[in-house]
């Protein structure tokens, strides 16, 4: 599972010349390639391989391209299909390929929680701020201060970093 820093940058550069904001990033010792923030192929072995599902696995098999299976032949197969150096080097070929591959991970993005993708309510967002009133604990529940410990009259200890004064020296 190793890159060659050449076909790396033969890759990313060819990927960047016909889709926005391509960056890959190191992954598992092989590279995960994105546009923005679509993860939509990896670069593994020296061979690139693209984001697959029922839309354009069909483009794949019918070249006789077979899948990612980074267990080796008997492993699990992964949803990202090679993709021949003949292709990367056509920018019109690869533009093809790569926007179908942008599209499956696009449809496959695991959607956000209502947390994440609702505005936070503020100023920003036009929903007021509502005020809760400070909350003290009750009486009841309060921890009276403790008793200084014997002998320790008029010492002081420092109770933000819970340090003790130093004693006083013995006597010999």
């Amino acid at each position: 599972m190793t890159v060659s820093e050449a076909y790396r940058t033969f890759v990313l550069d060819s990927l960047g010349r016909v889709v926005p904001a391509v960056r890959g990033r190191p992954m598992f010792g092989g590279v995960g390639i994105y546009a923005g923030d679509l993860f939509f192929a990896l670069i593994d072995d020296d061979t690139l391989y693209l984001k697959v599902d029922d839309s354009n696995r069909g483009d794949f098999e019918t070249r006789g391209l077979g899948p990612f299976r980074p267990f080796g032949e008997g492993g699990e197969v992964m949803q990202y299909y090679e993709l021949p150096n003949d292709i990367v080097e056509d920018d019109a070929e690869l533009r093809m390929w790569a926007l179908k591959a942008i599209d499956v991970a696009r449809r496959k993005r695991k959607p956000r929680s209502a947390a994440q993708s609702a505005p936070s309510p503020g100023p920003a967002s036009g929903a007021p701020i509502e005020k809760k009133p400070f909350r003290t604990a009750p009486a009841s529940k309060a921890k009276p201060p403790k008793a200084p410990a014997p002998g320790s009259a008029g010492r002081k200890t420092d109770s933000a970093t819970r340090t003790r004064p130093k004693p006083p020296p013995r006597k010999k």
